[in-house]
C-alpha cells in the first residue's frame, strides 16, 4: 500500500520542538532564575570548567523555589502515604488485553506467565500501569469507566499484581466528555474506581497535573501521575511524573522536577523510539526509573538487546543503591577526568553512609577503557553495572564503559559484594514482530438467491482511513518522531490496494437477530466467554419486532461460528467494500461489519470494520469515528478480550466462495 502524503504543513518529527529542548541555565549571579521553574531538564554547560558554577546556581534555585512554591519543610502526605512512589523505578504501560497477559484460548489472566516474561526480559517491574480504552472508545456509547467496570475478573487481576509486589496504576483519559454519562462528575468516578478496586495510582493521560477536585477525590493514599511536564506547584500532591520526549544536553543535565523534590519519581520515555539509550542514561544519572511501553496502543516498538541489558543492570543497581539515589547528596557532573569527557563519558555522583555512587553513561559510540575519575581513591572500589575491573590510585579511577551504556563505580569504606557478570551492550536492532492474519475457513457452496455476486480478478480499491496511533496493518508513520501531533497526527489518509480475488458472494444484508436466532436453535452454540454475549436480547432470544435487525453484541468467534454453520465465512474487506458497491444493503440500526482481517503479532490483535455504526461519540480526536462511513473506508479495531468486543454497534454478514 502506498499512501498519498497528508495535505498538511510539514514538520521535521526527527527532531526535538523547542519545547522539549533542555534549558540553559544562566552563570551569571544576578540573573532571575524563575525563568527555570518550567524547564523539562536543565542542559549542562559545554566547557567542563563551567559545571561548578552551574551546579552552585542549580542549588540557589532550588532553594529559592522550594520557598517560593512552599516547600520548604516536608513536602507532605503524598510523599509520605504513597511513599512507596520514590522507589517505582520501572513502570510498565500494558494493554489490558496483551496476549502476554491474557489468554484467549482460556479466555484468562496469566500475570504469573507475564511477569516470568518481565522479568527475563526487561529485569522486572515496580508496577503496571493498565491501559483499556483507547484507541477502542467510540465504537459504541460506552464511556472510560464502562472499560474497567466490565472487565472480568479485574478486581483478581489487580490482586494478583499486588501478590507479586507490584503496585497498579489505572489510566484518566479526561477528553472521554462524548461517550455515555453517568450523571457522576470524573473525580467521583475516579475514586469509586480506585476504592472499588483497590489500585493504587492514576495515570492522567494528556494531562500534566490532575484537577484540584480530582486530586482531593483520590487522596494522598493515591499516586498520581502526570503525563508530561509537571509544574512545580503541582509537585507536592503528585508523587510521579513523565519525562516525555525530554531532549537533554551533551554532557547530561539535572530533570527539573526531580532535582526540585528528590522524592518525586520520574520515568523517561519517548514511545516510538527504537534506541532508548538517551532516556536510559538521563534517567540514570539522575536516580529516576523508565516507562517500558513495548506495545503503543497495537503497534509493536520492542527494544533492542542493547537497551535491555542497560535496563535489568539499572534494575539491579537502583534497588541495591536506592538510599543513595533517594537520599543521598547529589553532585552532578562531578569529579571527570578529562580523557573520559573528550570520551563523551560522564557522571552524576551519590554519597550516603559513607557509600559513594557514580552513575556513568558513555554517550560514545564505541566502548571507552581508560580514566573516568579524578578522586580520592581510597577505600574499596567496584564497578557494578557490568562488573568491569577498575582500577583506583592517586592517578585516576580507570574502568571501562559500553558503548553507548552505563557504568556504576562505587566506592565504600568496607568491600562490596561482586556482582554476578552480566555484561552490557548488544546488539541494537530492531526485534521486529510480524502481524500475521488468523486464516478464515475456506467456504466453497451456493450463496443466498439475492446474494451480491463479484467476479473473479484483479481489483485495484480505494481506501481511507483516520491516521492514528495504532498504524493501520501493523505499520505506524511514528518510528523514532518526536510527539506527533495534529495535523499530522489523526489526518486521513487516502491510499489504494490491490486485491486478487476469486468469484465470490456476499450477503445482501447483514446476519439479523432472527436468523441468529435460528442458528442458535439449531446447534445450542455457547461461546467460550459468554460475557456481553446478545446483550440487547430478551434472554434466548430478540426483543419482540428486532427479529429483522442486525444482530449485534456478538464477536469475531461469534460471526464464524454462525458461518460455519451456513457454509459460509467472513467476507475480506476488499470483498465487502465491493458487495457495498454493487448493491449490497445495511440493515437498521446500523452496525460496523466484522471482516476476515483479524491479524495478531503474538501480542496484540486487531481486525479491520468496514462501515460504521449508529454511534458516533463527539468531543475528541481521541475517538473512534462513529456513524455512518463509506464503503472505503477501514477502522483498524485494536481486540479486547473478555467478551469486551462484543459492542452494540458491531455485527456482520456472510461470503461465499462460488464453486465452479
Amino acid at each position: 500500500m502506498t499512501a498519498k502524503p497528508a495535505r498538511i504543513e510539514p514538520r521535521d518529527l526527527s527532531v526535538p520542538r523547542p519545547i522539549d529542548l533542555p534549558a540553559q541555565v544562566p552563570l551569571d549571579g544576578r540573573a532571575d532564575l524563575t525563568e527555570l521553574d518550567d524547564a523539562k531538564i536543565f542542559a549542562a554547560p559545554e566547557d567542563p570548567a563551567d559545571w561548578p558554577a552551574w551546579r552552585e546556581t542549580l542549588h540557589r534555585w532550588r532553594a529559592s523555589a522550594r520557598r517560593r512554591y512552599c516547600m520548604d519543610g516536608a513536602a507532605g502526605p503524598a510523599y509520605t502515604r504513597a511513599g512507596w512512589a520514590a522507589g517505582c523505578y520501572s513502570v510498565c504501560l500494558v494493554w489490558l488485553w496483551d496476549e502476554r497477559l491474557y489468554d484467549r484460548a482460556t479466555g484468562r489472566f496469566t500475570v504469573a506467565e507475564f511477569l516470568r516474561g518481565g522479568e527475563e526480559t526487561y529485569g522486572g517491574f515496580d508496577a503496571v500501569v493498565l491501559w483499556h480504552a483507547y484507541p477502542v472508545i467510540g465504537l459504541d456509547p460506552r464511556n472510560q469507566w464502562d472499560y474497567y467496570r466490565d472487565v472480568p475478573g479485574l478486581a483478581g487481576l489487580v490482586g494478583e499484581f499486588h501478590e507479586h509486589g507490584l503496585r497498579v496504576f489505572v489510566d484518566y483519559n479526561p477528553w472521554d466528555g462524548g461517550t455515555r454519562r453517568t450523571g457522576r462528575e470524573d473525580a467521583a468516578e475516579i475514586a469509586m474506581l480506585v476504592a472499588d478496586y483497590g489500585v493504587d495510582g492514576v495515570f492522567l493521560d494528556t494531562l500534566k497535573e490532575g484537577a484540584r477536585d480530582v486530586i482531593d477525590a483520590v487522596g494522598p493514599d493515591v499516586a498520581l501521575e502526570g503525563e508530561s511536564r509537571l509544574p512545580l506547584a503541582a509537585v507536592a500532591d503528585h508523587a510521579l511524573s513523565w519525562a516525555q520526549w525530554f531532549a537533554d544536553s551533551a554532557a547530561p543535565g539535572v530533570l527539573r522536577a526531580h532535582w526540585f523534590e528528590r522524592r518525586h519519581l520520574m520515568h523517561h520515555t519517548r514511545r516510538w523510539n527504537r534506541d532508548h539509550s538517551a532516556e536510559l542514561q538521563s534517567a540514570w544519572v539522575n536516580g529516576c526509573g523508565m516507562l517500558v511501553w513495548d506495545d503503543v496502543f497495537g503497534v509493536w516498538v520492542g527494544w533492542n538487546e542493547r537497551d535491555l541489558a542497560t535496563l535489568r543492570a539499572m534494575r539491579r543497581l537502583q534497588r541495591a543503591f536506592h538510599r543513595q539515589f533517594a537520599e543521598g547528596e547529589w553532585t552532578p557532573l562531578a569529579d571527570h577526568h578529562e580523557d573520559a569527557v573528550a570520551a563523551g563519558v560522564f557522571a552524576h555522583r551519590y554519597d550516603l553512609d559513607g557509600v559513594t555512587v557514580w552513575a556513568v553513561v558513555n554517550r560514545g559510540d564505541t566502548a571507552y577503557r581508560g580514566p573516568v575519575l579524578r578522586t580520592d581513591p581510597v577505600g574499596s572500589w567496584s564497578e557494578q553495572a557490568g562488573g568491569a575491573a577498575v582500577h583506583a590510585d592517586e592517578r585516576a579511577v580507570s574502568t571501562e564503559v559500553a558503548a553507548g551504556g552505563i557504568a556504576c563505580l562505587v566506592r565504600s569504606s568496607v568491600p562490596l559484594a561482586t556482582p554476578a557478570a552480566a555484561p552490557l551492550g548488544g546488539d541494537t536492532g530492531f526485534p521486529a514482530r510480524t502481524a500475521r492474519p488468523v486464516p478464515e475457513p475456506a467456504a466453497v457452496g451456493e450463496p443466498p438467491a439475492d446474494a451480491v455476486r463479484i467476479e473473479p480478478g484483479r481489483y485495484v480499491l480505494p481506501v481511507r482511513y483516520r491516521l492514528r496511533e495504532t498504524g493501520q496493518h501493523g505499520e505506524t508513520r511514528w518510528i523514532d518522531a518526536w510527539k506527533p501531533l495534529p495535523p499530522e497526527l489523526h489526518s486521513v489518509v487516502e491510499t489504494e490496494r490491490e486485491a486478487e480475488l476469486g468469484a465470490v458472494a456476499v450477503d445482501r444484508l447483514e446476519v439479523s437477530n432472527a436468523e441468529f436466532h435460528e442458528f442458535l436453535t439449531a446447534t445450542g452454540y455457547r461461546p467460550l466467554v459468554a460475557h456481553r454475549f446478545l446483550a440487547h436480547w430478551n434472554g434466548a432470544a430478540p426483543a419482540p419486532g428486532t427479529g429483522d435487525e442486525p444482530v449485534a453484541f456478538v464477536s469475531l468467534d461469534d460471526a464464524r461460528a454462525y458461518a460455519r454453520w451456513r457454509g459460509a465465512r467472513l467476507p475480506s474487506t476488499a470483498e465487502w467494500q465491493l458487495a457495498i458497491q454493487r448493491g449490497a444493503g445495511r440493515r437498521d440500526p446500523l452496525v460496523w461489519n466484522w471482516t476476515a482481517s483479524e491479524h495478531t503479532d503474538g501480542v496484540t490483535r486487531f481486525a479491520l470494520l468496514k462501515g460504521g455504526g449508529w454511534f458516533a461519540a463527539e468531543g475528541s480526536d481521541w475517538y473512534v469515528d462513529g456513524g455512518p462511513q463509506p464503503p472505503e473506508w477501514e477502522l483498524k479495531l485494536v481486540l479486547p478480550g473478555g467478551g469486551l468486543e462484543r459492542s452494540a454497534c458491531v455485527g456482520f454478514r456472510c461470503a461465499v466462495q462460488v464453486a465452479g
